[in-house]
């Protein structure tokens, strides 16, 4: 093997995840939890863009490997507490409190914004998710061969054959919630894939949202189970891509974060179907560009924290 393949496998393992404040673990957790409430927008980027997405996926790995050795075995207690015991509990515990005070608390408002401010909204998150698709494409490291740019285009197919599902309207009933839960929760892990816009475009956005604001439990605790269910196969799916395929995989989904711009032009009608822009194409150019320069200024201090600590 490789040295470059070497490496490129026994990285993720080798290196601890850099030590990171509780504050801010807590704010990277709303901030995730906020843009899923938000069709076209995953929790993922915000994870990318604010470092902590391999740790996240890391982690996320040796959870569900604790729970495999508790029920599979064969040293069932033993096997699962050495799995927690590499789980990073400073960024898990504060950016699951965050993301769950977000969702509670804003999804009622921010499903109003969207329904009452449906272009602006979208210009601004448009500016956020194009400049956030610049992190991937740094993290893929040097420079892109033919066969980097087969894999960006397949990433860019994707993301548009995604965007451009149709909207259907499925009555909420528990299994139909179950596999649309299942599926939408992968935007957690996939940049570019948002859980949002598959609950929208299975009529199933509003529901939800609804559910939420009005502390639903049976529907939120089903909803949960599924969701739960959906992470633990897309994390460890992840967690081996990004182990073995590092490079490739920044590469995927630096392009499926282009191709799902789509969902997030901010001229389009109900069905999805875009638009040429309107007088206010001004206006959202510069919403746009003022999400680009916030995604890079967010950026910025990531680094410059992530070197003050290290140092």
């Amino acid at each position: 093997m490789s040295t470059e393949n070497t490496t490129a496998v026994t990285a993720p393992e080798e290196q601890p995840a850099p030590r990171r404040s509780l504050l801010g673990n807590l704010v990277r957790g709303a901030l995730i939890g906020l843009v899923e409430t938000v069709p076209g927008v995953s929790g993922g980027t915000v994870a990318l863009v604010t470092g902590i997405y391999d740790d996240l996926i890391a982690s996320g790995h040796h959870l569900t490997s604790a729970a495999k050795n508790l029920v599979l075995g064969p040293d069932r207690v033993a096997g699962m507490r050495q799995s927690l015991a590499r789980v990073s509990w400073r960024l898990v515990i504060p950016l699951v409190i965050g993301m769950a005070l977000a969702v509670l608390t804003i999804a009622g408002p921010m499903a109003h914004l969207v329904e009452t401010y449906p272009a602006t909204m979208r210009a601004i998150f448009f500016g956020l998710v194009a400049g956030s698709v610049l992190v991937p494409m740094r993290l893929s490291g040097g420079a892109w061969r033919a066969k980097e740019l087969g894999l960006f285009a397949l990433g860019v197919l994707g993301g548009l054959v995604f965007t451009s599902l149709p909207v259907t309207s499925l009555d909420p009933s528990p299994w139909i919630i179950a596999p649309a839960a299942a599926i939408a929760v992968c935007a957690l892990v996939l940049p570019g894939i948002s859980g949002s816009f598959i609950l929208l475009s299975l009529g199933l956005y509003q529901p939800t949202l609804q559910a939420v604001d009005q502390r639903d439990l049976g529907y939120i605790a089903w909803f949960g189970l599924w969701a739960v269910i959906g992470l633990i196969v897309i994390v460890r799916a992840m967690r081996y891509l990004l182990v073995h395929h590092h490079r490739g995989t920044m590469v995927v989904l630096a392009g499926i974060m282009i191709g799902a711009l789509k969902s997030l032009w901010p001229w389009q009608d109900e069905g999805g179907g875009l638009h040429a822009p309107g007088g206010d194409w001004l206006l959202m150019l510069g919403l746009a560009v003022a999400g680009v320069l916030a995604v890079q200024l967010l950026v910025v201090l990531e680094n410059r924290i992530g070197n003050h600590s290290a140092s």
